[in-house]
C-alpha cells in the first residue's frame, strides 16, 4: 500500500496489490480524475489517460473533463459535487489545487460514523486542499486506501476562509467520473416488507438516481449502488460499488452526457438541504466507500462484508458470536404480564435459546399503539416488579435479557408531549401529521438528546439488560424545527441525523456491554452508518421465508451476514399469511443473526423437538453462519425465480454450508447441478444433508465424499426435485461440507 505523489507529473497514485486510484493536477490547477480500477504499476505517469483537448473547457464548452470534485457555472453542465451560494448571490466556483498532505492511518469524522484502523500501517489517507481565492473557500478532499482492501474511502470538508457567511446548497461526499457509460446500474429498492430487492438496468443518457427525502435512508432505496459491466456476473467481470455511510436523506446517481462518459455522485440529498457556513466554519460530509472488483459481484460483496464487519462495526460485540434470540412481539403483542413473559422465556430456554427480548408495551400506559411513546418508565400494571424483576428472573434461567425502545418518537397521548409539545417536529401554523398514532421528536435539539439519554440510561442501568432493539416506525413529515431560525431550516434533516448519531454514541459508550440492534419499521434504516453503533439490524418486518430469500439476497450485496437479524416466525405468517414448513423457515434464517418470533408455549411436541435441533445446529455452526464468506449461487431475481441457492464458507475453506430452496414444487422434474464457489479445489469434502425433522432422510441424502474441484466445476447434484406431491411447496435443503 502506498500513496505516491509525483511533483514532476503532478500526479497522485493511491495503490495496493488490488486497486489503483490516479489523479492529476491539470494545467489550470483543477484536480482531474484519471483512473480507478485494477492495480497499475507505480512510479509511472498516466497523464495520457485524459485526451489533451479535454484538459480544460477552453477548447469546447461542455467537453467532458474528468474532475474529482466538480462545481457548476464554468462550462461543466453535468451535476456538481458542490454548489454554494456566496454573499453576493453568485454560485460560480473555481477550485484549484492548493496543497496536500499524507496522513498515516485514517482520521475520524466529527459527529459522523466512519470506517477506522486499528493497527499502524493498515491504511494511509491523502488530504488534498482545493481553494477558490475569490470565494474564500477551501475544500479538503480525503482519500483513504487500506493496505489489503480494494477500497478507497472518500469524503470532503468544506471550510469558509472568508469574512462573510456562505450557504452550501449541495455538498456531495464523492463524485467519480468514468471514461465510458457501458455500465449497468444496480440498486437495492423496494418498500416496507420487501426491502432491498435487486434492480439492475442499463444506464442511459441523462440522470438515473436512487434517493430518500424521508428523514431515514428508507425502505424504498438503500444508500448503495453498484455499476457493473453488462456481462458482469456474480463470478466474473468488472464492478464498482458506491456505499454511503449515512442514515438520513441521501442521493446516489449516475449521469451520462452526450460524449458517452458517466459521472457518479453520492452524498446528502441536496433537495431541501442548505447549510449556513459562518466565517471559519467547516462542514464535513459523510463518507463514501468506493470499491472495485475485477472478479464479479461476489468479490465486490466480500469486500464490503469484510470492511463493514471489521472496520465499521465496533465495540465489544463486533467480534462476539451473536446470541440466538426470542422476541415476544408476535407471541403476545401488547397483551402480557410477567408470568406470561417468564413462561415464554422458560420454554425458549429449554430449547436452547439464549436471549429473551421484551418488545413494545413495557412502558407508560402502553396497552396499544395509541399512547405513551416518550414515557420511558415501566408499566407497573403489567410488570409490578419493574424491568429489574423480570430481567433477573430471565437471567436466572441462564438467558440474556433485552428490551425494545423507540426513542425518536412521541405519542400525542403521553406525558412527554404534554410537557414539551415543542419537541415534536412540526410547523406551528400547520397541523402535525399523526402517523401510526405518533409524532417524531426533534433530534436536532440538544435538549431532546440530553433528555433521552437520561431517561434511557435510567432504564438500562436499572436491570441486567444486555440487548436493545432500537426502532423507528415512521418517516418525517412537516420537517421544521422551532429551535432553528427561518434561514437555517434547510439544516434540519442533517441535524436530525447528527442528533440520532449523538444519542447512539453516548448510549453505546455508557453501556458498552449491550448489543444494540437497529430497526426502522423493519429495514428502513439498514445502512452502513447505523452499523457503526448497532452491529446488527432488523432486516425486515417480513419474516416469511419465501420473501426473506429476496430480502436477504439483496441485503447481502453489501451488508455482512452478521448484520442481518433473521428470525423464524409462526405460521400463517403475520405479514403475508403464507404457510411454510418450520424447517424451511430455519433454513433461510440460519444465514444471519438467528432467532425466533413465536410463542414457544403453543408449540407441539414435534415442533419443540425440531426447534431444539435447529438451535443446536446453529450453535455448532454459528461462526460459519455469521462470519463465513457468503456466496450467492442462484438468484431469486433471475431465470424462472423458482430456485434460490447460496452458501457460506470458512476462511480456511475447511467447511461450508449450502442453502438450496425450491419455492414451488414441480412435477416430474429431474436432478440439477449446483456449482459451488469458494472451496479448496485440492480438498475432499464430506457432503451431508442436515434436517431437524425425524426420519427426513433417504438414500439421496446420505453423506458422500466429493472433491472441491468437482463441486465447483461440475457441481453438487441436487436431487430434491424428486419431492413427492405430499411434500408440497416451499422446501429447503441445507448441505454441510467438511474437508476430510
Amino acid at each position: 500500500m502506498t500513496i505516491e505523489w509525483s511533483a514532476e507529473a503532478s500526479e497522485f497514485h493511491l495503490r495496493n496489490d488490488r486497486i489503483s486510484y490516479v489523479m492529476r493536477v491539470l494545467e489550470r490547477g483543477w484536480l482531474g480524475h484519471l483512473y480507478f480500477g485494477s492495480a497499475l504499476a507505480g512510479a509511472r505517469s498516466y497523464a495520457h489517460l485524459v485526451p489533451g483537448e479535454f484538459f480544460d473547457f477552453s477548447n469546447r464548452v461542455g467537453a467532458p473533463i474528468s474532475l474529482e470534485y466538480p462545481t457548476g457555472g464554468s462550462g461543466d453542465f453535468r451535476v456538481p459535487a458542490l454548489a454554494v451560494e456566496l454573499s453576493d448571490g453568485s454560485g460560480v466556483l473555481d477550485l484549484r489545487y492548493s496543497a496536500h498532505r499524507i496522513i498515516p492511518g485514517k482520521p475520524a469524522i466529527p459527529g459522523l460514523p466512519s470506517t477506522y484502523v486499528e493497527v499502524g500501517g493498515e491504511a494511509e489517507t491523502l488530504e488534498v486542499t482545493l481553494a477558490d481565492a475569490v470565494a474564500q473557500l477551501e475544500v479538503k478532499l480525503l482519500y483513504t486506501i487500506y493496505r489489503d482492501r480494494p477500497v478507497v474511502v472518500r469524503g470532503a470538508r468544506i471550510v469558509n476562509t472568508g469574512k462573510a457567511p456562505l450557504i452550501l446548497r449541495c455538498a456531495m461526499s464523492a463524485s467519480l467520473d468514468l471514461p465510458d457509460s457501458e455500465w449497468q446500474l444496480i440498486a437495492l429498492s423496494g418498500d416496507w416488507a420487501r426491502e432491498r430487492y435487486v434492480v439492475r438496468q442499463e444506464i442511459r443518457p441523462g440522470r438515473q438516481s436512487v434517493s430518500s427525502l424521508r428523514g431515514a435512508s428508507s425502505s424504498q432505496h438503500n444508500p448503495f449502488i453498484a455499476l457493473a459491466r453488462p456481462a458482469t456476473t456474480e463470478a466474473a467481470g468488472e464492478a464498482i460499488g458506491v456505499c454511503l455511510a449515512y442514515s438520513g436523506n441521501f442521493l446516489a446517481e449516475t449521469e451520462v452526457e452526450s460524449f458517452g462518459t458517466a459521472r457518479v455522485r453520492a452524498g446528502i440529498n441536496p433537495e431541501g438541504f442548505s447549510w449556513l457556513l459562518e466565517p471559519g466554519g467547516e462542514f464535513a460530509t459523510p463518507e463514501v466507500v468506493l470499491a472495485f472488483s475485477a472478479a464479479g459481484l461476489d468479490e465486490l460483496s466480500q469486500t464490503y462484508h469484510d470492511l463493514l464487519r471489521e472496520r465499521m462495526a465496533r465495540g465489544s460485540w463486533r467480534d462476539k458470536p451473536r446470541p440466538i434470540v426470542i422476541n415476544n412481539w408476535e407471541a403476545t403483542y401488547f397483551d402480557f404480564d410477567e408470568p406470561k413473559l417468564l413462561a415464554i422465556a422458560t420454554a425458549a430456554r429449554k430449547m436452547g435459546i439464549e436471549m429473551f427480548v421484551l418488545d413494545d408495551g413495557w412502558f407508560g400506559r402502553r396497552d396499544d399503539d395509541f399512547s405513551s411513546l416518550g414515557d420511558w418508565k415501566v408499566n407497573t400494571a403489567k410488570l409490578p416488579g419493574g424491568i429489574e424483576s423480570v430481567a433477573r428472573k430471565v437471567e436466572a434461567l441462564g438467558m440474556g435479557f433485552g428490551i425494545w425502545i423507540e426513542p425518536e418518537m412521541v405519542s400525542r397521548r403521553s406525558d412527554l408531549f404534554a410537557e414539551h409539545p415543542q419537541w415534536a417536529i412540526g410547523i406551528p401554523s400547520r397541523p402535525r401529521t399523526e402517523h401510526r398514532n405518533q409524532y417524531v421528536l426533534d433530534m436536532s435539539r440538544p435538549e431532546v438528546v440530553d433528555h433521552l439519554f437520561d431517561a434511557l440510561s435510567a432504564i438500562l442501568g436499572s436491570a441486567p439488560i444486555s440487548y436493545v432493539k432500537w426502532d423507528m416506525n415512521r418517516y418525517i413529515t412537516e420537517p421544521f424545527s422551532t429551535s432553528l431560525p427561518a434561514w437555517r431550516q434547510g439544516e434540519f434533516f442533517h441535524r436530525y441525523i447528527l442528533g440520532v448519531y449523538a444519542l447512539y454514541d453516548r448510549l453505546t459508550k455508557a453501556f458498552p456491554g449491550i448489543l444494540f440492534e437497529s430497526c426502522a419499521g423493519g429495514g428502513a434504516r439498514f445502512d452502513a452508518g447505523m452499523l457503526a453503533f448497532a452491529p446488527q439490524a432488523w432486516t425486515s418486518d417480513d419474516t416469511d421465508a419465501v420473501e426473506r430469500l429476496k430480502i436477504q439476497w439483496g441485503t447481502s450485496m453489501v451488508y455482512p451476514l452478521s448484520s442481518m437479524a433473521a428470525h423464524v416466525s409462526a405460521v400463517p405468517n403475520h405479514q403475508v399469511g403464507r404457510m411454510t414448513p418450520l424447517q424451511t423457515r430455519a433454513a433461510v434464517a440460519f444465514f444471519g443473526a438467528f432467532g425466533y418470533e413465536l410463542d414457544p408455549t403453543k408449540l407441539s411436541v414435534e415442533e419443540i423437538a425440531e426447534i431444539t435441533q435447529q438451535v443446536a445446529f446453529y450453535k455448532k455452526w454459528r461462526e460459519l453462519f455469521q462470519r463465513g464468506r457468503f456466496h450467492r449461487l442462484v438468484s431469486p431475481f433471475e431465470g424462472d425465480r423458482n430456485v434460490v441457492a447460496w452458501m457460506t464458507v470458512a476462511d480456511d475453506a475447511c467447511s461450508a454450508i449450502v442453502g438450496h430452496y425450491n419455492i414451488l414444487n414441480r412435477p416430474n422434474s429431474g436432478p440439477t447441478r449446483l456449482k459451488l464457489r469458494g472451496l479448496d479445489p485440492s480438498a475432499s469434502y464430506r457432503v451431508s444433508t442436515w434436517s431437524a425433522v425425524a426420519g427426513d432422510q433417504d438414500e439421496s441424502t446420505r453423506p458422500i465424499v466429493l472433491g472441491g474441484d468437482v463441486l465447483m466445476a461440475a457441481g453438487l447434484v441436487i436431487d430434491g426435485e424428486r419431492l413427492s406431491p405430499s411434500q408440497g411447496d416451499f422446501r429447503a435443503r441445507v448441505y454441510v461440507l467438511e474437508s476430510t
